[in-house]
């Protein structure tokens, strides 16, 4: 995660959110900025790679239902995931390719179900100029608040074992029993 804080503020510190230059900001950045094209692939491969962790955890904790001893560190945990989400979708959209026009079509026609929360998100009724600037304001705050759900997360989880650490569980055909220190 700090791999993409920094490899991100370096990125934002030459991108140019507008719709007119943000592609063009992209090809200088892997052209014209030193190390720009590794930076670049890094942030984006780093995304990739934190989503795969991510679903491995994911699925170690539904395999060993451990949601069901900590609902608290279980859903920080959930609700991170799905700011990192959306951090990643609004971080999708910034090169402004087709694939990131097209795509931010379609979430944000999704998002039309709900009145009102299309224009506020994407400042009109169709994604422009607004919306990536928005997008690239939202990727960046969004920032702090997964920082913030990550400590409450691991707040959460140091919280669960000092409680543990009172107790043995065992284990024995399907039922289990807490025996106190």
């Amino acid at each position: 995660m700090l791999l993409q804080i920094l490899t991100g503020i370096l990125l934002g510190l030459h991108y140019t959110p507008d719709i007119s230059y943000a592609y063009v900001s992209v090809m200088n950045i892997l052209r014209e900025v030193s190390f720009g094209w590794s930076f670049r692939y890094t942030h984006s491969s780093g995304a990739s790679f934190l989503f795969i962790n991510i679903f491995i955890h994911l699925g170690r904790a539904l395999y060993y239902g451990s949601y069901f001893y900590n609902q608290n560190t279980w859903f920080s945990g959930i609700f991170l995931f799905l700011f990192l989400m959306v951090t990643a979708f609004m971080g999708y959209v910034l090169p402004w390719g087709q694939m990131s026009f097209w795509g931010a079509t379609v979430i944000t026609n999704i998002l039309s179900g709900v009145p009102c929360l299309v224009p506020w998100v994407c400042g009109g009724f169709l994604v422009s100029n607004p919306s990536l600037s928005r997008f690239f304001v939202f990727h960046f705050y969004q920032l702090l608040r997964n920082i913030g759900f990550i400590a409450l997360f691991l707040f959460c989880l140091s919280f669960h074992f000092h409680l543990a650490s009172f107790y043995f569980i065992i284990f024995y055909q399907n039922s289990f029993y807490f025996i106190s220190l």
